[in-house]
């Protein structure tokens, strides 16, 4: 699944290449897709004008001129693609969102993973989650309390979204290796120094990651290879059985709350 960094990077490419342009044309592959009528299509997209792009938490918003949004989620295995009828993304794409010679595609798009929405309606589904794992408001005294109610292991609790929203698999194991903490950490046993390394690794490795250019599989473009450098970004996810890039000892696949998790046990301990 695309994480906090790669859907970064995305708002920023898409608002460089799109802001201010005009749609002029949507093509969905199913309606489990998106749940909206050619005439809503026609009436509140086509022809409308996207002003800019937000990212919220997991979720990409497209604004446009009409006050309605789109809200789009990318899940496991889902990537962004801009091209042309020409320039293809590599697998079927089930969203083509046409802005004149220039599409946006949308592969691996699942059931109302893109919907139309007001601003209301915008609230009303993602006022569950937690505050971004880079709002500026999240100082390391809220950051520790948003987590005072769990009792299980540090990952999954990074995992929810409605305890801090960005963050999945690839990047909670990012952030447990950064700060030296097994992902496997129970949360009642973390003491102040636990909380302050891993308040610092979060920022740490997502602005890293961003500036990196994302650790996605897939490129966003045939020029642009941002969102997809995973074979240069990351230390432990996805590593199994190859040498940690600090102390050479080899990286552990663990299962953490029904999930797996990667772990080098030298660098990493209880606390």
């Amino acid at each position: 699944m695309q994480e906090l960094p790669e859907l970064d990077i995305y708002r920023s490419l898409l608002a460089e290449k799109f802001a201010g342009a005009q749609i002029s044309g949507i093509e969905v592959s199913s309606s489990k897709i998106f749940q909206a009528s050619n005439e809503q299509m026609q009436r509140d997209i086509i022809g409308k004008v996207l002003w800019f792009v937000e990212r919220r938490g997991l979720h990409l918003l497209l604004h446009l001129d009409n006050g309605k949004r789109l809200l789009l989620h990318l899940g496991q295995g889902a990537y962004l693609y801009i091209g042309n009828q020409t320039d293809l993304p590599s697998r079927s794409a089930q969203l083509k969102l046409v802005f004149g010679e220039v599409i946006l595609y949308g592969v691996g798009l699942r059931a109302n993973d893109l919907q139309l929405l007001s601003v209301k309606e915008v609230e009303e589904k993602l006022g569950k989650f937690g505050p971004d794992a880079l709002d500026k408001r999240l100082t390391l005294e809220r950051f520790v309390a948003r987590f005072a109610k769990k009792r299980g292991a540090i990952k999954a609790a990074l995992m929810d979204q409605t305890v801090i929203s960005g963050i999945g698999a690839a990047y909670s194991d990012e952030i447990c290796y950064s700060a030296a903490i097994r992902p496997d950490a129970k949360i009642p046993m973390f003491e102040q120094e636990s909380w302050e390394r891993l308040y610092a690794a979060m920022h740490k490795v997502i602005k890293e990651a961003i500036a990196n250019g994302g650790g996605g599989e897939h490129s966003i473009s045939a020029i642009e290879h941002a969102a997809g450098n995973r074979p240069a970004s990351f230390q432990v996810y996805d590593r199994e059985g190859q040498p940690c890039n600090n102390c050479g000892a080899a990286i552990e696949k663990i299962d953490v709350s029904a999930r797996k998790a990667y772990v080098c046990s030298s660098c990493q301990k209880d606390l």
